[in-house]
């Protein structure tokens, strides 16, 4: 019975230690293409089919958005939904923004997920401004 125990926490663990990982597929997260969509902090809307995410401090993804989403681009707060089965965002179709308008809530999936780097965020946030 203490072994059924051992292995049944064994297992437990190791499912919540990977949980936090990105999938084996998705090997481009340790070159900073993958972010865990519950580490984004900020965001800003470049247009009504584009919006860059802060990750951390100085992480920022340029996400493009199937189609258009039509209060992007007045609303103060989003949500972003992994759909990839885990919570790693590494390419489009991995997410959706969840983005609150006069009539519930808009479902906008994501077709691109690029990094940026501090100045391209800074160029296309001025642009936009």
């Amino acid at each position: 019975m203490k072994r059924l125990a051992a292995l049944f926490a064994a297992t437990a663990c190791i499912a919540a230690c990977t949980a936090n990982q990105p999938p084996h597929s998705q090997s481009a997260a340790g070159t900073g293409r993958c972010f865990n969509a519950s580490t984004v902090n900020d965001f800003h809307a470049v247009d009504r089919n584009t919006v860059i995410v802060t990750v951390g401090v100085n992480h920022n993804y340029l996400l493009d958005i199937l189609g258009t989403c039509p209060d992007i681009d007045w609303t103060l707060r989003i949500g972003l939904r992994s759909t990839s089965g885990s919570s790693w965002v590494c390419q489009g179709q991995d997410a959706e923004l969840l983005v609150p308008g006069p009539t519930g809530i808009d479902r906008c999936p994501v077709l691109g997920v690029r990094p940026l780097s501090i100045d391209e965020a800074k160029a296309l946030r001025a642009k936009s401004s």
